[in-house]
């Protein structure tokens, strides 16, 4: 105790020992309150997401629509922010946006696979690393693809669909960078007007049609000339329908209509207005369901018409290669590359 208590009664260096302690807390809060704290580097995150928000004007129209003619060839402001999402096929189109955009997934694998099913059997054609790439918008229940890519190893090519609305037509369609139409349309089919063909009949074993999504109240015409058979059977499942014998023997059902103009033994011709499309029956959209069958077995549609592509008129091609310019630079982005 001799180091604390010294001879003369004073503790001094116990005393020293608490000044350089007040001394040095002083010192310390100084530092504090002035803000020079050390600075800790956030971590760099390298690996870049499959799916990007893009802002929400992304797919404005970068110009107006020409003079006098209203919203043609343009893709309306979107609510929802663009999403652009690039992956390698690992299995399926419908495994492959459920690894890269789950959210949306089945809806987008069925938008996507429709685009490219002309040119491409999706259950044949795709390869373990073949390149896909599409900017949609979501409206809470569908996805709406402006640009898509598919790249095809079996076919050694891209495949490219841009949406772009041509002069005359009621909806915008999809075009490669030709400016050719990239979905088949049926020669003289039952609708002169429709959005898009959403379902073949080789689609799916149990469906025996092809599906045309179009508003209620589409005009529907008789692509042949015949004889009405019968309508509104069976509505329960198939909603207003018509049934037509055309003249070489095929029958033709047309179902889930909102309004039948025709009667059971009416003969017509071929291009008769018969009836108006509608959502009724086991529908759950507005669509037209159009089903061939010759002696009972069902015949594909696009067999029994044959199908067309249209190609963009010269009027067209300035506004299309502005917009497929456009369209070309927002897919392009690099950071979406999926590892």
């Amino acid at each position: 105790m001799k180091w604390i208590d010294p001879p003369d009664g004073r503790p001094w260096a116990l005393i020293g020992l608490c000044a350089a302690s007040l001394f040095a807390n002083a010192a310390l809060a100084v530092f504090v309150l002035s803000g020079d704290e050390p600075q800790v580097e956030a971590p760099v995150v390298s690996e870049a997401p499959a799916v990007v928000e893009l802002p929400e004007d992304a797919l404005e129209p970068s110009l107006p629509p020409e003079a006098g003619v209203a919203n043609v060839g343009d893709v309306a402001p979107l609510e929802d922010a663009v999403k652009l999402v690039r992956a390698k096929v690992d299995h399926s189109f419908a495994r492959t946006f459920q690894r890269a955009v789950p959210e949306h997934a089945d809806v987008l694998s069925a938008v996507y696979s429709r685009l490219f099913v002309w040119d491409v059997d999706v259950r044949k054609d795709l390869q373990k690393g073949d390149g896909i790439a599409v900017a949609y918008s979501w409206d809470g229940e569908l996805a709406d693809v402006a640009v898509a890519e598919f790249e095809s190893n079996r076919h050694r090519r891209t495949l490219h669909a841009y949406k772009f609305q041509a002069t005359g037509d009621d909806w915008p369609s999809w075009w490669d960078e030709q400016g050719v139409e990239v979905p088949r349309r049926l020669v003289n089919g039952p609708l002169r007007e429709y959005e898009q063909i959403t379902s073949l009949l080789k689609d799916r074993p149990t469906h025996r049609g092809m599906d045309f999504k179009t508003p209620i109240g589409t005009a529907l015409y008789s692509p042949r000339a015949g004889t009405v058979t019968r309508t509104n059977w069976n509505t329960v499942p198939n909603g207003g329908c018509i049934e037509v014998r055309y003249s070489d023997g095929v029958v033709a059902k047309f179902l889930h209509l909102s309004d039948v103009k025709v009667s059971a033994g009416d003969s017509i011709g071929a291009g008769t207005l018969i009836g108006l499309t509608g959502n009724t029956g086991r529908s759950t959209a507005p669509h037209l369901h159009y089903e061939l069958a010759r002696g009972g077995k069902v015949l594909d549609p696009i067999d029994y018409h044959g199908v067309i592509r249209r190609t963009l008129s010269d009027a067209d091609r300035p506004r299309f290669e502005r917009e497929r310019a456009r369209l070309e630079k927002l897919i392009a982005t690099e950071q979406t590359a999926m590892r």
